[in-house]
C-alpha cells in the first residue's frame, strides 16, 4: 500500500513547474527529483545543510529534468538525497532516512533514497537519481522497484553536481518495467544498434560466490525461468581479477574524484559530515594524491574482459545485491559491512560503464531484493526490451 506523504520523509521541496507540456508519453506521471539535480527556482543542496545554504535557486533546469519534463512528466519536488552522494545506505545524518515503501523497517538504499522512497511509496511514478557507484541499483534492490544504470555517457549530466564524473549516470527508478523504458526512452534516446531476441545468459561465478548462498537462493527460481525464457545459459567472471582488486580500485578511483568535486568546499568550508561520508573524504584526500596507474590499469582490463564476454548478444545475470538492506536503527559497523561486500559487484558496473538494470523478482526475510541483467555497452534500449519481455511473459 502507498504510503502517506508526511510520514514518507523523501521530499527536501514540493512544487510545480511552469509551462507543462500537455501530453506526451510521459504525461500524468509525477516525477521525483534527486536534490544533485539543478531545477529552475530551487537550490541545489547535495544532502548537506552547509552547502545549501551557500546555494542560489537555479536559474535553469538541468538537462536531465527538461528532457523528462519535455516528455509530459509532472514536476512532484526534489528528493533527499545521501550525503554529497557519496553512499549506498539510505540514511542522512542531517535529514534522516526516507522510509522504504516496501520495506518501512529498513533502510532505502542510497544514495537516490529520496527518489526511490517517493516512488515506492506511491508519491511518484518515475524517480530521477544518479549511480556513481550503485546508487540507483542499490534502492531500486531495497525497495522493491525497476532501476536502471544506463550505459556511462548517455543521459545528459549538464545541471548535476557531480561526484565522480567518470563514472556519474543519471539513473532512473519506477513501480513497472513499462514505465521504467518510457522514462528511458526520453531520457537516453535510442540504442544505435539492437541485438538478438534470444540473448547469451551469462551467470558469473566470482559474483555469485561473493554475493553468497543466500542470495543465489533467494533468486534462484527467477534466474531459472529467465535462462529457460531465452533459450539455455553460460557461465563466465565478472572479472578475471579477484573482486576485491576491483573493488579497491574503484574506491581509489573514485574517491579521488570526489576530492576534485567537492575537497575545495570542504576545506574551505569545513561542513559537518555523517559518518562513514566524513571518513570516505579524509580518504578521499588522500586518494587525490596517489599514483592510480595500477586502478586506471584494473580498470582498463575489466572493460576489455567484459565488452569481449558479452559481446553484441550476451547478457549477464546476477542478483543485485547480497540481500535486504540493513534495518533503520543498524549501526555503521553492520551498514559498513553491507557496503564492502556489495561494492565487490556494483563496483564492477561502475568500473566499466556497461548498462544494468534491476528487477524487484525476489523477497528475503520480508523485504525485497533484486535481480539485475548486464547489458553491452550502448544497448540499453535492447537490455531492457529484454527485461520487459522476461517480466510481462513470467510474471
Amino acid at each position: 500500500m502507498p504510503c502517506e506523504r508526511e510520514n514518507a520523509n523523501c521530499f527536501m521541496t514540493e512544487g510545480q513547474t511552469p509551462e507543462l507540456p500537455a501530453d506526451g508519453p510521459l504525461a500524468g506521471m509525477r516525477l521525483a527529483v534527486k536534490d544533485l539535480f539543478n531545477v529552475k527556482g530551487f537550490p541545489t543542496g547535495a544532502g548537506n545543510p552547509d552547502f545549501l545554504r551557500l546555494a542560489a535557486p537555479a536559474e535553469r533546469n538541468a538537462a536531465a529534468v527538461d528532457l523528462l519534463l519535455g516528455a509530459g512528466a509532472e514536476f512532484a519536488g526534489k528528493t533527499v538525497t545521501d550525503e554529497f552522494a557519496y553512499s549506498i545506505s539510505g540514511r542522512n545524518a542531517h535529514y534522516g532516512a526516507p522510509l522504504n515503501g516496501a520495506a518501512s523497517e529498513r533502510l532505502p538504499g542510497g544514495s537516490s533514497s529520496g527518489s526511490a522512497s517517493a516512488v515506492s511509496c506511491g508519491l511518484a511514478e518515475i524517480g530521477l537519481g544518479t549511480d556513481t557507484g550503485g546508487s540507483t541499483r542499490c534502492p531500486a534492490s531495497s525497495c522493491g522497484l525497476f532501476g536502471i544504470r544506463p550505459t556511462h555517457g548517455r543521459g545528459p549530466l549538464s545541471g548535476c553536481l557531480p561526484l565522480a564524473p567518470s563514472f556519474d549516470t543519471c539513473g532512473l527508478l519506477a513501480r513497472d518495467i513499462g514505465t521504467l523504458r518510457a522514462a528511458s526512452n526520453a531520457l537516453y534516446g535510442e540504442d544505435k544498434g539492437t541485438g538478438p531476441e534470444r540473448p547469451r545468459i551469462i551467470f558469473p561465478e566470482d559474483a555469485l560466490e561473493a554475493l553468497g548462498e543466500q542470495a543465489v537462493e533467494t533468486l534462484r527460481c527467477s534466474a531459472l525461468l529467465l535462462r529457460s525464457f531465452f533459450g539455455g545459459s553460460e557461465s563466465g567472471r565478472l572479472a578475471l581479477v579477484p573482486l576485491a582488486v576491483t573493488a579497491e580500485a574503484f574506491r581509489r578511483l573514485q574517491a579521488a574524484e570526489a576530492w576534485g568535486s567537492f575537497g575545495e568546499f570542504i576545506t574551505r568550508e569545513r561542513p559537518s559530515l555523517g559518518p562513514g561520508v566524513k571518513e570516505r573524504f579524509e580518504f578521499a584526500r588522500e586518494a587525490a594524491g596517489m599514483d592510480l596507474a595500477e586502478p586506471r590499469r584494473v580498470r582498463s582490463g575489466l572493460i576489455r574482459h567484459l565488452d569481449g564476454l558479452l559481446g553484441d548478444d550476451g547478457v549477464m545475470v546476477l542478483p543485485t545485491l547480497s540481500g535486504p538492506s540493513p534495518s533503520r536503527d543498524a549501526e555503521e559497523e553492520e551498514i559498513g559491512r553491507f557496503r564492502t561486500r556489495n561494492l565487490l559487484t556494483l563496483s564492477a558496473g561502475s568500473l566499466s560503464g556497461l548498462p544494468w538494470v534491476s528487477l524487484p523478482l525476489g523477497e528475503s526475510d520480508g523485504a525485497p531484493v533484486g535481480l539485475s541483467m548486464v547489458g553491452p555497452r550502448g544497448r540499453d534500449e535492447w537490455l531492457l526490451s529484454l527485461a520487459e519481455a522476461f517480466v510481462e511473459n513470467c510474471f
